[in-house]
């Protein structure tokens, strides 16, 4: 199997209400064919659909994303907020993020990246009438890992899933669990030709036509892990005190210690 992946260069910088549609299928050097995926940088959708605000709101804007707060560290005056947000996103800041936005703002994700993803393939597709599909990618941290990595946070048409459950290996074991998340995966090699300070948002993968589907799939909110499946709803401090409060108070519904 052989694929590869382009960046998308020469986009302007985007306002509120432009037709990133057109603009990215005018872009795109060699034209767009069927099988062909975007893997396009959230901030660029955020921006056409009006998602700023003002620096000085940032905490208050990480404030209204967020749904649940998972973990927090004070770092000398700062502290670090590791929340969940309304997209089901666990991350820091809760997506709240200067880079890339004009000065003097901070851009918060979109409100609805696979609904992003669905309007922008659609257009393509009709501008282009290639078969394409469509990614949203924006950067996150791991768990137990340093560095930072670009994941799928909405997608169309494309297969987020790659569900090897039920099929042998190459020794003939069968797999039980494997899954592999290709969204992910494609947002993460997309990142490696748009880079961070290259002024390039969007990348065209080729060579993957397999993964492209009907615009119906299921998008990358399907990527997130349910809560009856987490095995690590809370940060270690955040859960010790929970842990110690709740002993606190069946030791005290218990009434006083007897010693006798």
């Amino acid at each position: 199997m052989r694929y590869s992946i382009e960046g998308v260069e020469g986009l302007p910088e985007i306002g509120e209400g432009v037709d990133l549609a057109a603009l990215v299928a005018g872009a795109v050097v060699e034209p767009l064919a069927d099988g062909d995926i975007l893997v396009v940088t959230s901030k660029i959708i955020s921006k056409a659909e009006g998602r700023v605000v003002r620096a000085e709101d940032r905490e208050q804007a990480i404030t209204d994303e967020t749904v649940r707060v998972v973990a927090t560290r004070q770092t000398g005056d700062a502290v670090t907020r590791i929340v969940e947000n309304r997209l089901g996103i666990i991350g820091a800041a809760a997506g709240v993020d200067a880079s890339n936005a004009p000065d003097g703002t901070v851009l918060l994700l979109p409100v609805d990246p696979d609904a992003s993803a669905r309007a922008l393939a659609t257009g393509i597709r009709s501008l282009t009438g290639a078969r394409v599909g469509v990614i949203v990618s924006d950067t996150l941290g791991r768990p137990w890992r340093e560095g930072q990595t670009d994941i799928a946070i909405g997608a169309a048409g494309v297969h987020v899933f790659e569900d090897l459950r039920g099929r042998a290996d190459a020794s003939g074991k069968a797999l039980a669990v494997t899954m592999p998340c290709v969204a992910d995966e494609l947002a993460g090699a997309a990142e490696l030709v748009k880079g961070k300070a290259a002024g390039v948002p969007v990348a065209v993968v080729r060579g993957l036509g397999q993964l492209v589907g009907d615009l119906d799939l299921p998008g990358a909110r399907s990527i997130v892990r349910p809560p009856d499946r987490d095995m690590f709803r809370q940060g270690a401090e955040e859960a010790y005190e929970d842990g110690y409060r709740a002993g606190f108070d069946e030791a005290q519904a218990e009434g006083p210690l007897r010693t006798e």
